[in-house]
């Protein structure tokens, strides 16, 4: 079979589970991966006949794509901000969305940073790696996602910046930052029960749910401000697309100034940002 053929009938599996378009980027990655070719030689050399090895290669990484498993977590890595993360089941694939709070904290200068529910340490590890002038903590509760977390802060070179703790939120954390970052769990109880088998079946439960109304881990950390916030430090939550007005009310009940909403690339409220008074 060649690299073109294969690819067509991984589209036509693909596709009736999760769409045309992700089901052409996913064969494409997966043939990729299998192959070891970049995408400028995929293009050259799909009508290349594949090789035994690699086609049962392939075929086995497709298998486990139609049963929904995620590819990230079949790859065993994912691209964010232009960086290469390691994932697994422990913690959440990046999601280009994120890229919007990373924007947002580049915009103006920190020197030391949290990361309050880290998981695999992209949001920390890419801003220390975009600032190498500063120093950063990092928090999750699971000793298994701060394990994915080391090992990213070691592959981009910022291991001796960032500070990796056990800790639910600002448990046992000490000193005050000027940067407070948080992509916490916000999915509602009722819309978890409506995500994709990826989510469901695949990423950890707790990093994207507190269950009732999503609100949980916000109140938690704003709870914390006054113990660790640096006197005009910024903060920067991921939110659901319709947490906005409520992340607004609970930033201005916490004291917090200049409380603002900013949208992802879809158009989509997708960061909450306030500055410490």
């Amino acid at each position: 079979m060649t690299g073109a053929v294969w690819l067509r009938m991984a589209v036509a599996r693909l596709a009736p589970l999760i769409g045309l378009p992700e089901a052409q980027r996913d064969a494409r990655l997966i043939l990729r991966a299998a192959t070891g070719w970049s995408a400028a030689r995929l293009l050259s050399e799909a009508g290349d006949p594949l090789a035994a090895s690699v086609e049962a290669q392939a075929e086995a990484m497709l298998d486990r794509r139609a049963a929904r498993e995620p590819l990230a977590q079949i790859l065993g890595h994912w691209n964010f901000y232009g960086r290469e993360f390691a994932v697994s089941r422990d913690v959440l694939t990046p999601r280009s969305d994120t890229e919007t709070l990373i924007d947002l904290a580049l915009s103006a200068p920190f020197a030391r940073l949290i990361d309050l529910g880290t998981g695999s340490g992209a949001i920390a590890v890419t801003l220390l790696a975009e600032r190498p002038d500063a120093t950063g903590l990092a928090t999750d509760a699971s000793p298994e996602a701060l394990a994915v977390a080391r090992r990213n802060a070691e592959a981009h070179g910022v291991a001796d910046r960032l500070t990796l703790q056990r800790a639910d939120w600002w448990e046992g954390v000490d000193g005050a930052f000027d940067l407070i970052v948080s992509n916490p769990p916000y999915v509602t109880a009722q819309d978890y029960a409506g995500l994709s088998p990826e989510v469901t079946r695949y990423e950890p439960q707790m990093a994207l749910t507190p269950g009732g109304d999503g609100l949980a881990a916000y109140r938690a950390i704003l709870s914390g401000l006054g113990a660790h916030a640096a006197k005009g430090a910024r903060l920067l939550f991921e939110i659901g697309e319709d947490q906005g007005p409520a992340l607004l009310d609970l930033m201005a009940g916490a004291g917090l100034a200049d409380c603002g909403l900013h949208p992802d690339i879809n158009g989509k409220d997708r960061v909450a940002s306030a500055r410490v008074p």
